[in-house]
Protein backbone atom coordinates (compact mmCIF):
# COMPACT_ATOMS: atom_id res chain seq x y z
CA UNK A 1 0.00 0.00 0.00
CA UNK A 2 3.03 2.20 0.74
CA UNK A 3 3.92 1.63 -3.15
CA UNK A 4 7.28 0.26 -2.18
CA UNK A 5 7.95 -1.67 -5.50
CA UNK A 6 11.78 -1.14 -5.85
CA UNK A 7 13.94 -3.59 -4.19
CA UNK A 8 16.73 -1.40 -2.64
CA UNK A 9 18.01 -1.50 0.61
CA UNK A 10 15.71 1.25 2.24
CA UNK A 11 12.48 -1.06 0.47
CA UNK A 12 13.44 -3.90 1.73
CA UNK A 13 14.31 -3.16 5.29
CA UNK A 14 10.91 -0.97 5.36
CA UNK A 15 9.06 -4.30 4.19
CA UNK A 16 10.61 -6.40 7.05
CA UNK A 17 9.75 -3.82 9.62
CA UNK A 18 5.96 -3.99 8.06
CA UNK A 19 5.83 -7.99 7.92
CA UNK A 20 7.20 -7.71 11.84
CA UNK A 21 4.31 -5.31 12.75
CA UNK A 22 1.77 -7.59 10.59
CA UNK A 23 2.45 -10.41 12.96
CA UNK A 24 2.22 -8.81 15.62
CA UNK A 25 -1.29 -6.98 14.50
CA UNK A 26 -2.40 -10.63 13.51
CA UNK A 27 -1.67 -12.03 17.30
CA UNK A 28 -3.57 -9.52 18.81
CA UNK A 29 -6.45 -9.67 16.78
CA UNK A 30 -6.16 -13.65 17.50
CA UNK A 31 -5.85 -12.85 21.26
CA UNK A 32 -8.99 -10.13 20.77
CA UNK A 33 -11.17 -13.07 18.74
CA UNK A 34 -10.32 -14.94 21.42
CA UNK A 35 -11.38 -13.14 24.15
CA UNK A 36 -14.63 -12.28 21.83
CA UNK A 37 -15.53 -15.81 21.60
CA UNK A 38 -14.58 -16.62 25.42
CA UNK A 39 -16.91 -13.81 26.31
CA UNK A 40 -19.78 -15.24 24.03
CA UNK A 41 -19.13 -18.34 25.12
CA UNK A 42 -19.47 -17.27 28.80
CA UNK A 43 -22.93 -15.72 28.07
CA UNK A 44 -24.30 -18.61 26.49
CA UNK A 45 -23.38 -20.85 29.33
CA UNK A 46 -24.52 -18.08 31.75
CA UNK A 47 -28.04 -18.10 29.80
CA UNK A 48 -28.16 -21.87 29.58
CA UNK A 49 -27.53 -21.89 33.13
CA UNK A 50 -30.19 -19.56 33.73
CA UNK A 51 -32.68 -22.27 33.14
CA UNK A 52 -30.65 -24.50 34.97
CA UNK A 53 -31.29 -22.87 38.19
CA UNK A 54 -34.37 -20.47 37.93
CA UNK A 55 -37.07 -22.38 36.16
CA UNK A 56 -39.50 -23.26 38.47
CA UNK A 57 -41.37 -26.01 36.43
CA UNK A 58 -37.95 -28.33 36.10
CA UNK A 59 -37.36 -27.33 40.19
CA UNK A 60 -40.82 -28.85 40.93
CA UNK A 61 -39.77 -32.04 39.00
CA UNK A 62 -36.95 -32.49 40.88
CA UNK A 63 -38.54 -32.28 44.14
CA UNK A 64 -41.37 -34.51 43.06
CA UNK A 65 -37.85 -37.05 41.59
CA UNK A 66 -36.44 -36.38 45.07
CA UNK A 67 -39.63 -37.72 46.86
CA UNK A 68 -39.32 -40.95 45.10
CA UNK A 69 -36.31 -41.29 45.96
CA UNK A 70 -36.74 -40.61 49.48
CA UNK A 71 -39.56 -43.53 49.76
CA UNK A 72 -37.33 -45.85 48.12
CA UNK A 73 -35.12 -45.44 51.41
CA UNK A 74 -32.50 -43.29 50.43
CA UNK A 75 -31.88 -41.25 53.35
CA UNK A 76 -31.74 -44.42 55.44
CA UNK A 77 -29.41 -46.15 53.05
CA UNK A 78 -31.19 -48.70 52.03
CA UNK A 79 -30.84 -47.81 48.57
CA UNK A 80 -28.46 -45.71 46.32
CA UNK A 81 -29.27 -42.49 45.47
CA UNK A 82 -30.18 -41.94 40.95
CA UNK A 83 -28.31 -39.33 39.92
CA UNK A 84 -29.18 -39.95 36.32
CA UNK A 85 -32.46 -39.38 36.26
CA UNK A 86 -32.09 -35.86 38.48
CA UNK A 87 -29.60 -34.26 35.43
CA UNK A 88 -31.76 -36.04 32.92
CA UNK A 89 -35.00 -33.87 34.43
CA UNK A 90 -32.84 -30.67 34.84
CA UNK A 91 -31.62 -31.36 30.92
CA UNK A 92 -34.56 -31.70 29.57
CA UNK A 93 -36.42 -29.01 31.19
CA UNK A 94 -33.95 -26.44 30.59
CA UNK A 95 -33.90 -27.17 26.86
CA UNK A 96 -37.44 -27.17 26.53
CA UNK A 97 -37.31 -24.12 29.08
CA UNK A 98 -34.87 -22.44 26.40
CA UNK A 99 -37.28 -22.67 23.11
CA UNK A 100 -40.18 -20.08 23.95
CA UNK A 101 -36.97 -17.61 24.98
CA UNK A 102 -35.28 -18.25 21.80
CA UNK A 103 -38.56 -17.40 20.12
CA UNK A 104 -38.85 -14.49 21.45
CA UNK A 105 -35.34 -13.40 20.94
CA UNK A 106 -35.72 -14.15 17.14
CA UNK A 107 -39.43 -13.46 15.93
CA UNK A 108 -40.08 -10.18 17.95
CA UNK A 109 -37.48 -8.07 15.77
CA UNK A 110 -38.49 -9.60 12.61
CA UNK A 111 -41.96 -8.69 13.45
CA UNK A 112 -41.25 -5.43 14.12
CA UNK A 113 -39.59 -4.93 10.69
CA UNK A 114 -41.84 -6.57 8.41
CA UNK A 115 -45.00 -4.27 9.74
CA UNK A 116 -43.61 -1.37 11.31
CA UNK A 117 -40.30 -1.21 8.63
CA UNK A 118 -36.63 -0.37 9.30
CA UNK A 119 -37.15 3.29 10.69
CA UNK A 120 -39.40 1.26 13.72
CA UNK A 121 -36.47 -1.88 13.86
CA UNK A 122 -33.63 0.82 14.16
CA UNK A 123 -35.91 2.34 17.33
CA UNK A 124 -36.81 -1.64 18.34
CA UNK A 125 -33.10 -1.92 18.74
CA UNK A 126 -31.89 1.13 20.22
CA UNK A 127 -34.97 0.48 23.16
CA UNK A 128 -34.34 -3.21 23.99
CA UNK A 129 -30.22 -2.14 23.94
CA UNK A 130 -30.44 0.48 26.59
CA UNK A 131 -33.30 -1.32 28.41
CA UNK A 132 -31.42 -4.35 28.67
CA UNK A 133 -28.24 -2.75 29.52
CA UNK A 134 -29.64 -1.44 32.62
CA UNK A 135 -31.68 -3.81 33.70
CA UNK A 136 -28.93 -6.09 33.26
CA UNK A 137 -26.81 -3.85 35.77
CA UNK A 138 -29.85 -3.75 38.06
CA UNK A 139 -30.04 -7.71 38.48
CA UNK A 140 -26.33 -7.92 38.99
CA UNK A 141 -26.33 -4.91 41.68
CA UNK A 142 -29.49 -6.12 43.21
CA UNK A 143 -28.63 -10.00 43.20
CA UNK A 144 -25.19 -9.11 44.61
CA UNK A 145 -27.00 -7.20 46.91
CA UNK A 146 -29.45 -9.46 49.02
CA UNK A 147 -27.01 -12.06 48.78
CA UNK A 148 -24.36 -9.53 50.62
CA UNK A 149 -27.53 -8.80 53.18
CA UNK A 150 -27.91 -12.55 54.00
CA UNK A 151 -23.95 -12.72 55.29
CA UNK A 152 -24.41 -9.36 56.97
CA UNK A 153 -27.16 -10.52 59.32
CA UNK A 154 -25.62 -13.84 59.70
CA UNK A 155 -22.63 -11.99 61.38
CA UNK A 156 -24.47 -10.14 63.43
CA UNK A 157 -24.86 -11.50 67.32
CA UNK A 158 -27.92 -14.01 67.72
CA UNK A 159 -30.95 -11.77 69.76
CA UNK A 160 -33.97 -12.98 69.78
CA UNK A 161 -35.36 -9.58 71.08
CA UNK A 162 -33.17 -7.24 68.94
CA UNK A 163 -34.13 -9.54 65.82
CA UNK A 164 -30.79 -9.91 64.66
CA UNK A 165 -28.31 -12.92 63.89
CA UNK A 166 -29.55 -16.22 62.45
CA UNK A 167 -33.10 -17.29 63.49
CA UNK A 168 -34.45 -14.22 63.55
CA UNK A 169 -37.27 -12.83 61.28
CA UNK A 170 -34.40 -10.51 59.50
CA UNK A 171 -32.33 -13.66 58.73
CA UNK A 172 -35.25 -15.46 57.38
CA UNK A 173 -35.65 -12.66 54.71
CA UNK A 174 -32.52 -12.43 54.34
CA UNK A 175 -32.16 -16.34 53.36
CA UNK A 176 -35.38 -15.30 50.85
CA UNK A 177 -33.48 -12.43 49.37
CA UNK A 178 -30.01 -14.56 48.86
CA UNK A 179 -32.23 -17.36 46.94
CA UNK A 180 -33.72 -14.87 44.59
CA UNK A 181 -30.62 -13.11 44.54
CA UNK A 182 -28.36 -15.58 44.11
CA UNK A 183 -29.29 -16.61 40.72
CA UNK A 184 -30.11 -13.11 39.99
CA UNK A 185 -26.66 -12.03 39.90
CA UNK A 186 -25.28 -15.55 38.77
CA UNK A 187 -27.37 -16.45 35.76
CA UNK A 188 -30.23 -14.28 34.75
CA UNK A 189 -28.21 -10.56 34.54
CA UNK A 190 -26.09 -12.24 32.47
CA UNK A 191 -28.16 -14.08 30.19
CA UNK A 192 -29.42 -11.05 28.87
CA UNK A 193 -26.06 -10.59 27.00
CA UNK A 194 -26.64 -13.36 24.61
CA UNK A 195 -30.37 -12.28 24.13
CA UNK A 196 -29.43 -8.55 22.90
CA UNK A 197 -26.64 -10.22 20.64
CA UNK A 198 -29.56 -12.71 19.19
CA UNK A 199 -32.23 -9.84 18.66
CA UNK A 200 -29.08 -7.58 16.96
CA UNK A 201 -27.97 -10.39 14.98
CA UNK A 202 -31.28 -11.30 13.65
CA UNK A 203 -31.85 -7.52 12.72
CA UNK A 204 -28.98 -7.21 10.87
CA UNK A 205 -30.02 -10.47 8.81
CA UNK A 206 -33.52 -9.26 8.43
CA UNK A 207 -33.35 -5.70 7.79
CA UNK A 208 -32.16 -5.91 3.84
CA UNK A 209 -35.45 -7.63 3.29
CA UNK A 210 -37.58 -4.97 5.36
CA UNK A 211 -36.01 -2.55 2.99
CA UNK A 212 -36.43 -4.63 -0.43
CA UNK A 213 -40.23 -5.28 0.78
CA UNK A 214 -41.40 -2.15 1.32
CA UNK A 215 -45.69 -3.92 0.80
CA UNK A 216 -46.41 -6.97 2.01
CA UNK A 217 -48.79 -8.96 -0.28
CA UNK A 218 -51.07 -11.71 0.83
CA UNK A 219 -48.28 -13.83 1.31
CA UNK A 220 -46.24 -11.93 3.22
CA UNK A 221 -49.29 -11.26 5.96
CA UNK A 222 -49.94 -14.80 6.16
CA UNK A 223 -46.18 -15.17 7.43
CA UNK A 224 -46.32 -12.21 9.93
CA UNK A 225 -49.94 -13.89 11.00
CA UNK A 226 -47.89 -17.06 11.25
CA UNK A 227 -45.02 -15.35 13.49
CA UNK A 228 -47.61 -13.94 15.48
CA UNK A 229 -48.67 -16.80 16.45
CA UNK A 230 -45.41 -18.49 17.07
CA UNK A 231 -45.08 -15.04 19.29
CA UNK A 232 -48.07 -15.36 21.20
CA UNK A 233 -47.88 -19.29 22.10
CA UNK A 234 -44.14 -18.02 23.12
CA UNK A 235 -45.17 -15.57 25.30
CA UNK A 236 -47.76 -18.11 26.82
CA UNK A 237 -45.26 -20.73 27.41
CA UNK A 238 -43.17 -18.35 29.63
CA UNK A 239 -45.40 -16.90 31.83
CA UNK A 240 -47.32 -20.33 32.60
CA UNK A 241 -47.37 -21.37 35.90
CA UNK A 242 -45.32 -24.34 37.62
CA UNK A 243 -46.90 -26.81 39.09
CA UNK A 244 -48.09 -26.71 42.96
CA UNK A 245 -46.31 -28.77 45.35
CA UNK A 246 -46.97 -29.62 48.96
CA UNK A 247 -44.35 -29.08 51.01
CA UNK A 248 -43.40 -32.80 52.66
CA UNK A 249 -40.88 -33.34 55.84
CA UNK A 250 -38.47 -35.89 54.41
CA UNK A 251 -37.89 -39.20 57.05
CA UNK A 252 -35.70 -38.36 59.38
CA UNK A 253 -32.28 -40.50 59.18
CA UNK A 254 -31.75 -42.91 62.48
Amino acid sequence: MAWQGEDDRDTVQARQIMAELDAVGNTTKAITKGVAIGSAVIAAVALFGSFLVDVSRAAALIVEEVRQQFKLGVLEGKAAPDYTQAVAISTGAAQQELRPLALLGVLTPILVGLVLKAEALGGFLAGIILSGQLLAVFMNNAGGAWDNAKKTIEDEPANPSANTGKGSERHLAGVVGHTVGDPMKDTAGPALNPMLKVVNLVSVIIAPIVVQYEQLGAAGWLIVLGLVGLLVWAIGQSKRPAPELKLAEPPAMD
